[in-house]
């Protein structure tokens, strides 16, 4: 088991916003609106869902560890908010959202010069109760990595059938992973 880095979840989150543009710019709609069924996910919709992290769940907990600490939980953060907003934004407009909001929370992050001390602090979260900031900012990188699975996974789904006998060896479409969140 990896102890938790912060140089090595900062060189995560950096590079998501530049993978998820390389993979999904310029795609038709077929790749980035379609999704895997009834309440599940488009490519879309989780780029969405990663700027509402960015601007609502990431960087205001950070803060509320190093202000408040546990005695004031965190605000529950609205896993669906993209639903309720930019819909008809192009996908495009949506990766520069991102990588822009990425941008500003790294150099906020930075700015903090967080010592292994801070690391250690504690905060509440709203249903998992104390964390610590150092949990909180592994969670945030492998966050982005289950998303980059769960968006490969949706694009694979695309080709479910077209793939013919293939699927069956094929095992990003064999994941039972979550779909939504």
């Amino acid at each position: 088991m990896t102890e938790f880095s912060l140089a090595g979840a900062i060189a995560v989150l950096t590079r998501t916003p530049a993978a998820l543009d390389a993979l999904l710019r310029g795609l038709p709609d077929i790749w980035v609106r379609a999704n895997e069924g009834k309440d599940t996910w488009s490519a879309f919709d989780i780029v969405g869902h990663l700027i509402a992290g960015e601007r609502t769940d990431w960087m205001p907990r950070v803060r509320i560890v190093l202000e408040s600490g546990e005695a004031r939980p965190f605000d529950p953060f609205d896993r669906f908010a993209q639903r309720k907003e930019r819909q008809d934004q192009p996908l495009e407009r949506l990766l520069d959202d991102f990588a822009s909001l990425r941008r500003e929370n790294l150099a906020a992050l930075r700015a903090l010069n967080l010592q292994p001390e801070d690391l250690a602090r504690r905060g509440r979260h709203p249903a998992l109760g104390p964390v610590t900031l150092s949990e909180l900012l592994a969670a945030w990188a492998v966050h982005d990595l289950t998303h980059v699975h769960q968006l490969s996974r949706v694009m694979a789904h695309q080709y479910r059938e077209a793939a013919g006998p293939w699927s069956a060896y094929l095992g990003v479409l064999q994941c039972a992973g979550h779909s939504a969140g």
